[in-house]
């Protein structure tokens, strides 16, 4: 067996995450943002129900001991197959010059990485699959860690105007700051480097976000479907992320991972 991300927590955010993520399209009828769904496709509302079920239904299933394996390997399937590979992909065919269209996959592929390395943790599958599909995981996730950072020097215009006023330096120095701290620690990840470090750090500016710019937002203008599309989101990247680094710290601990 691989390591099995005893005590840890990380994969239990993540169910969190999902589940929040499938509420929101519940409760406004509507794909995730990040679900790329045109609007005139058929029976799109009673697949937008269906898709916000099925999160929900398999983030409950990754919080049971039980059925966390199963709800974590769907969610890697559902997110990689059909978000990245059938709705992401269209919209990077599309839009092939558009950086916006890869860091946005980047975001749904982050949840596919998480969904594998809680798979890979929970399924009852013998040496050495477990420790390899762990690494894919993380090697997915420092590729998606690489453009989240460089959609902060791309769209600066959108990232600085989120960072708070009272912070000090101004919001170009935390857009930048933060975009350099993202491909530091993809890097970091791929080569093995200070790779747990690096996941924890990024783990906890994903948890920063969410009192510093998301809930703000959300205080600010309830009524926004999106504001509430990106808090789900952001639980669910510090679930990946911290999973990550559960299971980099799992790894180094398990003679057979």
């Amino acid at each position: 067996m691989g390591a099995r991300l005893n005590g840890a927590v990380g994969w239990r955010v993540y169910g969190l995450g999902v589940m929040a993520l499938g509420l929101y399209c519940l409760a406004w009828g509507n794909f995730d943002p990040g679900q790329p769904v045109p609007k005139t496709f058929p029976d799109r509302a009673a697949l937008a129900y269906a898709a916000g079920a099925f999160l929900l239904v398999a983030g409950v299933a990754v919080e049971v001991r039980r059925t966390a394996a199963w709800g974590a390997g769907a969610l890697a399937a559902y997110f990689a197959v059909v978000v990245v590979g059938l709705m992401d992909g269209r919209v990077m065919l599309a839009h092939p010059t558009v950086y916006g269209a890869y860091s946005g996959t980047a975001e749904e592929l982050a949840l596919a990485a998480g969904g594998l390395i809680v798979f890979a943790a929970k399924a009852r599958i013998d040496a050495p699959l477990p420790a390899r599909l762990a690494r894919i995981g993380q090697a997915t996730f420092a590729v998606c860690a690489l453009l989240f950072g460089g959609a902060h020097f791309v769209y600066m215009n959108l990232t600085a105007p989120l960072v708070p006023k009272w912070l000090p330096l101004g919001g170009e120095f935390w857009g930048y700051a933060t975009g350099v701290a993202h491909m530091a620690a993809g890097l970091a990840i791929l080569t093995g480097v200070r790779a747990r470090l690096a996941a924890i750090l990024l783990t906890v500016t994903y948890a920063a976000f969410t009192p510093l710019v998301h809930l703000p937002m959300l205080l600010a203008d309830p009524s926004n479907a999106y504001t509430w599309s990106e808090n789900a989101l952001n639980i669910a990247l510090v679930g990946v992320a911290w999973v990550v680094a559960d299971s980099l710290g799992a790894a180094r601990s398990d003679p057979m991972a």
